[in-house]
């Protein structure tokens, strides 16, 4: 038996990761081991967003794991921001290396060494890179999938004219992760823009995906960055424009993570494990047979033709009894379950059970519609996320409201901003909130913090 949510939400998130065998911890602390089930629910992922990422006309490549030192020396913001969690390799076999290794906690100076060779006129513009890879960042306090210290990504990496244009290419990749995020994972999520102390290093802004998870904390699920010219200016980026003028290029990256199947998780799971949304299921539909008998096995095949464009498995282990393989994949959180046993054989019948209402539901053969019923289904835990989302977001008025709706609510909480970091800092220390993002700007109202004139409305909560 799981733990209950409401009793332990982290122990209960950790027990279903393994006991529905998405992944496993590693001898290497700090790190795991994708497991076949949880790689397959990444493999998913990888594959529909690629399509997406593709249909913005950006190409995949891939750079070396390994940056030298003086890459990351160039740009002095980004340097600073990532330095407590870089790896560095000093030795390479018996010889120690005459510079620093950095293992790849994100790939923006060594994918700019390569745009300044890649980049000479404004014919070569705009210029669109995706890459899939493995980043390693040295995380204090790991977690499966949240925070480990290697885990699998996707960053885009591309290059501008103007500001305009990597203003409008930041813009398109935060939607395409919000669209994906509500779309193929059936999360509900809101959209804005990181403050500078939350910003990407060495960013003129960040935009972010912010998601609400069931026990009341945020998780960001992906993360847009307006890089400005700070980059092509310490890397030397530039091109020369139709007017034969040498001008430096506007940059962007963007990036999710492995990080979303731990979303995929926290935001639908429940008390019996994992509930996957059917657009990124591994398997859509487990049939389970009830006996072994040889009409049940032909009225499988039956089935079967009638769920060619489904992903689904056929359970015909025999060690395991029917109720054991039952409580299995409502583990595994497989979206439809179908039972057949000589019953429905005689009545030419299913039997089927929606993992989200694990309410049994019997129709004839011919009247089992599986597309409709797993789209429905999906529909269905976007909006159960939405209305989640929405009951569990707080307009507070005072800053002892924001506390005590903090503490024994969480959620989202909706309140003015003055701008001012100082506040921002205050509210984190005392509350352990940040600001996920920015709502609105010029916002008329009373700071929450301080009382001055807001510049902003903005969405706090506590964060994975």
């Amino acid at each position: 038996m799981l733990t209950k949510q409401k009793q332990d939400f982290a122990k209960w998130y950790n027990e279903v990761i393994l006991s529905a065998d998405l992944a496993e911890y590693s001898p290497v602390k700090g790190c795991m081991i994708i497991k076949p089930y949880g790689y397959a629910i990444w493999e998913n992922i990888q594959k529909n967003l690629d399509n997406e990422i593709k249909n913005l006309g950006v190409k995949n490549v891939y750079f070396p794991l390994f940056i030298p030192e003086k890459f990351l020396k160039k740009e002095a913001e980004h340097i600073k921001g990532f330095a407590p969690q870089v790896a560095w390799i000093t030795q390479g076999g018996n010889k120690k290396l005459q510079e620093r290794l950095a293992v790849r906690p994100t790939s923006e100076t060594i994918i700019n060494d390569a745009f300044k060779k890649w980049i000479q006129s404004y014919r070569d513009l705009p210029l669109k890179i995706n890459q899939w890879a493995n980043i390693v960042r040295w995380e204090m306090r790991p977690r499966l999938f949240l925070r480990t210290l290697e885990f699998l990504w996707q960053e885009g990496h591309t290059a501008h004219k103007t500001e305009k244009e990597a203003d409008e290419m930041a813009k398109t990749a935060l939607k395409m992760y919000h669209d994906f995020v509500q779309n193929w994972l059936g999360i509900y999520c809101v959209s804005g823009k990181k403050t500078e102390a939350e910003k990407f290093a060495g960013a003129l802004y960040t935009l972010s995906v912010e998601s609400l998870m069931k026990d009341g904390k945020a998780l960001q699920m992906g993360t847009s960055h307006q890089l400005g010219q700070n980059f092509s200016k310490s890397f030397g980026i530039q091109f020369l424009d139709e007017k034969g003028k040498k001008n430096y290029v506007w940059q962007t990256s963007w990036g999710v993570s492995t990080r979303m199947i731990g979303g995929l998780v926290m935001a639908h799971g429940d008390d019996g494990g994992l509930i996957l949304p059917p657009r990124i299921a591994p398997y859509q539909i487990v049939i389970i047979p009830i006996s072994q008998d040889k009409s049940v096995k032909n009225y499988i095949l039956k089935i079967e033709k009638i769920l060619k464009n489904i992903r689904f498995y056929i359970d015909w282990n025999r060690q395991q009894t029917p109720g054991w393989k039952f409580h299995e994949w409502e583990l595994k959180g497989v979206p439809v379950r179908i039972e057949i046993g000589p019953k429905e054989v005689k009545a030419g019948k299913i039997t089927f059970v929606l993992r989200n209402a694990l309410k049994r539901e019997i129709v004839e053969l011919k009247q089992f519609k599986p597309e409709k019923i797993l789209n429905d289904l999906q529909k269905q835990l976007l909006e159960k996320s939405k209305k989640f989302t929405e009951d569990n977001t707080h307009q507070v008025r005072s800053y002892q409201e924001f506390k005590d709706t903090i503490k024994k609510k969480g959620g989202f909480i909706k309140a003015f901003w003055c701008g001012d970091e100082k506040c921002e800092k205050k509210i984190q220390q005392e509350t352990k909130a940040t600001i996920r993002c920015i709502v609105k700007d010029n916002k008329l109202g009373g700071c929450i913090k301080c009382g001055k004139e807001a510049k902003s409305e903005v969405l706090f909560a506590k964060a994975y």
